[in-house]
Parts: structure tokens; sequence; C-alpha cells
């Protein structure tokens, strides 16, 4: 494989690991061979490989925030007062540190970022604001949407 992967990288079988393994990442080796028609082994040499190459990332349990007590969903959108490389990486980085922060992503448009945050509920997210966020150099302005209900939500990858 060359160093930029891609789908044309990836024959049926493999992709068909990886939608499988996307539905249940707790499959067995033995139940994906199955599924694929192939023995333990080559599949197994097939999962190994998707996973050394990075079309697999890691394996992580997916939680329920409402039954942990985050029934907050909240989209952040941020603007920074400078825009330099320092003043950026710099933002990044704090972002990183504050655990409400789920998601961020450096976005084109009307605002420079849009953060992600779950929180308990309103008073958890004031908090957030004037404490997480009040604590993170030049933010020019944040601008708040609250997540009334929750319509669609995939972790999945579509092919």
């Amino acid at each position: 494989m060359t160093d930029k992967n891609s789908l044309n990288d990836l024959d049926a079988i493999d992709i068909s690991l990886l939608k499988l393994l996307q539905e249940n990442s707790n499959r067995t080796t033995k139940d994906l061979a199955a599924r694929v028609n192939l023995s333990h082994t080559p599949v197994f040499e097939r999962v190994r490989r998707l996973e050394k190459s990075g079309y697999i990332k890691k394996y992580v349990a997916v939680l329920d925030a409402e039954k942990l007590g985050k029934d907050l969903i909240v989209f952040c959108n941020i603007t920074l007062k400078q825009h330099t490389k320092e003043i950026g990486n710099k933002f990044v980085q704090d972002i990183k540190s504050i655990s409400e922060v789920t998601e961020c992503y450096n976005i084109s448009g009307d605002y420079d970022f849009l953060l992600k945050v779950l929180v308990k509920d309103m008073k958890h997210y004031q908090d957030f604001v004037l404490n997480g966020l009040g604590s993170v150099e030049n933010i020019g302005s944040a601008h708040s949407t609250f997540v009334l209900g929750e319509i669609k939500h995939s972790y999945s990858i579509p092919f």
C-alpha cells in the first residue's frame, strides 16, 4: 500500500470486513471469517493489515451519554480575535484539554472552529463557557446552538 491509502487499495473482502467491524467492533475473527467466507487466518491477517495501514484507527465502546448524565449537546461556533499560527496552535492545545469538548473542527465561513460540547445541563454549560472557554485566550466570539433532539447519529463511514 502507498503512504496515502485510498479505497482503491481495498478489495471487496476488505470493504466487507470494515463494514462488519463498523457495525460491531467486538466481532471475533471466527465470526468475521464466516461472514466473508474465508478461513480464520486470512481474515486475521487482513484485519491486522487494515489496522497497520490506518484504515482502522482504534476500537472503542460507544457509551450512552444520557445514561451517564450528559443530557445537553451544544454546538459552539468560535471566532478567534487574531489569526496567527501560534494563536491557532495554542487554541487547539487548550481545546483538546477541555473534557466537555468531544469534537472540534477547524471550519470555513463565518466562524473558525466548531465545537461539540456534552454537558449535564444548562448550568454546567454556563460553567463551561465561563471557566472552560473563559480560560482560552484569543476567543473573539462564541455562538451556541442547543440540540433539542437527535435525529440521526452514526459513527459509520459510508462506502
